[in-house]
């Protein structure tokens, strides 16, 4: 018996594979047989004509994806809204479908032309009418939906598609009658599976493997209890039957080629309206500016590509570029997500990395009360190493204490703001939450300093022993510079220095007042006093290189004595201890700070097996530090970087180049990654700063 339905399709006349505008026809341009063509459409025709009414548009000459009816538009009663394609190839079908719908009493609706939305194979109704399923991230843009919204009356879900395999919605995405769902989930971001998941039932979830994914199983026809489609496995067809369809397959290799089944060479154009269902869309815009060296220094790539990966689109409104070298450049970016949260992510992340919202939008900051000690209100602001000022009655101010992975807190009496931990926060405290009124001040920064500084980014020659020299002279220079002005530089080092053969170096920087505060751990310590009083680390001979027969002891014995005299410093003035590292701070009133954790033996008296209390150490050490060499030691090294605020040069030097990666990358142009032996690098560093004889003064200009 034939259905009601009525579908449009268009014979494959002029159909071929002419251009590549999808992974499918990559390889197969001019490789599609037209007989066999025409062949496999007219059984597809065949088919549905047996169980549907069809009619058909008149191809023409010069358009070979006009048989993909799918993409003509988008129909829901008699409103059909048109496509916009993507690709200029494909842009001249348009009048031709429009000519169509007219022709057959549609309203037809037209997005704005800088606007991608490719009909129905990218907006999939459910069967039961009660939302419409619309794609984006290849093809179609998201800001088409809230158009679909409005001109159709009815609530749009926006998915996000991954794989560029599957480049339109119904290449992987096909509702099916009494509410069951064909999918491939990988072909979707987590956010976009989350909402399949919370919209349809387990039990009427059809998820498919990739073998069936690639031959376009999920492009298929649904005319009630009748599933058509390309080819489907044995398992895949046995679980159609089980929930009561009857899976007929046809093959279209032929279109497989371009890029599409049985579902692109249709139109389903008769789609009953649900009355009692209105319009609605989760989907957000906003508008945010971008102001500094936009393209020197890649910020404008990087926040088109935060967007992106967020699963958001965007729309540059307006980009003025900067006249001369040393200009900056500003550009207003209109965001679009597909719901409050996704907006809420994105636009965190555009504040750190300065983005700003129109002046006339600008708001204060949003404060809540801390109920609990220690325990923030939901929502609050997490902040970054980048100076942050809030918003507040109207003025920016900016927010003391800055540091990584903290809320920020504005009390009543006036003080300014600052950043605190989670566990310092207080009852009573009101801090920031949501993104309104926060803004980050990002360093501007031109090509010629980057230029300058083009040594301290990593590159895969970054460990190659000249490039390693090079690094190594500007950062003594930078370090004779700081010294000779007064100022800070912090070290953090594992025991890694002493095994390699450091310590005597590092000894020698505190000695020549290169060093003001120095933090680490148990470790580090008991190996260099291990080193000073048995002249081994690790009970190996530094001299050497052999292992001490009973050197394992040793570390504990050197402990054991550092205990008995109550501290390092004692140990020093009692002459247990006679050089090393440590020995030097306590010569020259050097501050440092160990802090302990779970595998340390003793631990020596010095060493604050207090985690918190040892943070809050390490935090008063490092404040006003103009540089901190990291040391081989990646646990203390990440600790004292979240608690670095930008604008402090910062050394990272380890063997491994995924921990220099790590503790290097953080997004901060102060950032410098030295892939090497610590041992050797400190050895070449001293050599570099004995050349230096002159000290550095400060030219004045007159």
């Amino acid at each position: 018996m034939t259905s009601s339905l009525r579908f449009l399709m268009c014979p494959p006349d002029h159909y071929d594979v002419d251009y590549v505008i999808n992974p499918w026809m990559e390889g197969n341009i001019h490789k599609s047989s037209r007989d066999r063509a025409v062949e496999q459409w007219q059984k597809l025709h065949n088919i549905i004509q047996d169980h549907a009414i069809v009619d058909l548009v008149k191809p023409e000459m010069g358009i070979p994806d006009m048989v993909f009816t799918a993409n003509a538009g988008l129909v829901l009663g008699k409103t059909v809204v048109l496509s916009r394609f993507f690709h200029k190839e494909r842009q001249g079908e348009e009048p031709f479908f429009k000519q169509w719908f007219e022709d057959n009493g549609y309203t037809v609706h037209e997005l704005p032309k800088d606007l991608p939305f490719e009909g129905a194979g990218d907006a999939l109704l459910d069967r039961e009418g009660r939302c419409l399923w619309a794609g984006y991230g290849f093809r179609s843009e998201l800001d088409s939906h809230p158009y679909l919204a409005k001109w159709l009356d009815i609530e749009v879900v926006s998915l996000r598609l991954m794989d560029e395999r599957f480049y339109h919605l119904d290449t992987c995405f096909c509702p099916l009658n009494n509410g069951y769902l064909l999918y491939y989930p990988p072909a979707f971001d987590a956010y976009s599976n989350r909402m399949i998941e919370m919209r349809v039932p387990k039990a009427k979830r059809i998820p498919i493997s990739e073998p069936d994914a690639v031959t376009f199983a999920c492009n298929a026809v649904n005319i009630e209890e009748i599933v058509i489609l390309n080819k489907a496995s044995d398992e895949l067809k046995q679980r159609l039957t089980q929930a009561d369809f009857r899976v007929i397959e046809t093959p279209l290799t032929e279109f497989l080629k371009a890029g599409g089944a049985s579902k692109c060479l249709t139109l389903r154009v008769t789609e009953p309206v649900r009355v009692e269902l209105h319009a609605s869309a989760a989907i957000e815009s906003r508008t945010v500016r971008l102001e500094g060296h936009l393209l020197d220094s890649g910020l404008i790539n990087q926040a088109l590509d935060v967007i992106v990966e967020a699963g958001g689109s965007f729309q540059v409104l307006n980009f003025n570029l900067g006249e001369q070298r040393q200009s900056t450049s500003s550009a207003d970016v209109k965001v679009t997500a597909p719901s409050h949260d996704v907006m809420e992510t994105i636009m965190s992340q555009l504040i750190d990395l300065g983005a700003l919202p129109p002046p006339q939008e600008m708001c204060d900051c949003q404060l809540e009360a801390v109920i609990q000690a220690g325990v923030s209100p939901d929502d609050f602001y997490v902040t970054t190493i980048y100076p942050t000022e809030v918003r507040v009655e109207g003025r920016w101010v900016k927010v003391e204490k800055q540091r990584m992975d903290a809320a920020i807190v504005i009390r009543t009496d006036g003080s300014r703001p600052e950043c605190k931990l989670l566990r310092d926060l207080e009852g009573g405290d009101r801090v920031v939450v949501g993104i309104e009124g926060i803004r980050t001040i990002r360093k501007t920064e031109s090509r010629e300093q980057r230029n300058t500084q083009e040594f301290s980014f990593m590159g895969a020659g970054v460990s190659s022993e000249r490039r390693v020299e090079l690094v190594v002279e500007q950062i003594a220079w930078e370090l004779r510079q700081i010294r000779d002005q007064g100022g800070k530089v912090v070290v953090t080092a594992g025991p890694v220095v002493i095994h390699t053969g450091g310590g005597e170096h590092l000894a020698h920087l505190v000695r020549e007042g290169y060093v003001q505060a120095l933090l680490g751990g148990n470790a580090i310590a008991v190996h260099d006093m291990e080193q000073s009083i048995m002249g081994t680390s690790l009970g190996v001979d530094m001299k050497r290189g052999v292992s001490v027969r009973g050197g394992h002891r040793h570390h504990l014995k050197v402990i054991n004595a550092v205990r008995r005299c109550g501290s390092i410093a004692q140990a020093v003035e009692q002459g247990i201890v006679k050089n090393g590292i440590f020995y030097e701070c306590v010569r020259h009133n050097i501050p440092f700070s160990l802090a302990g954790s779970i595998r340390d033996d003793g631990p020596l008296p010095d060493t604050q097996m207090d985690l918190i209390k040892a943070q809050e150490e390490y935090t008063r050490l490092i404040e006003g530090a103009d540089m901190i060499l990291m040391l081989s030691s990646m646990l203390h090294s990440i600790g004292v970087g979240n608690m670095t605020p930008a604008g402090v040069r910062m050394v990272c030097v380890d063997i491994n180049p995924a921990v220099v990666t790590k503790l290097s990358d953080r997004g901060s142009v102060e950032s410098v990654g030295v892939v090497t032996d610590v041992g050797l690098f400190l050895s070449l560093l001293i050599q570099q700063l004995d050349k230096l004889t002159s000290p550095y003064r400060v030219v004045e200009v007159v």
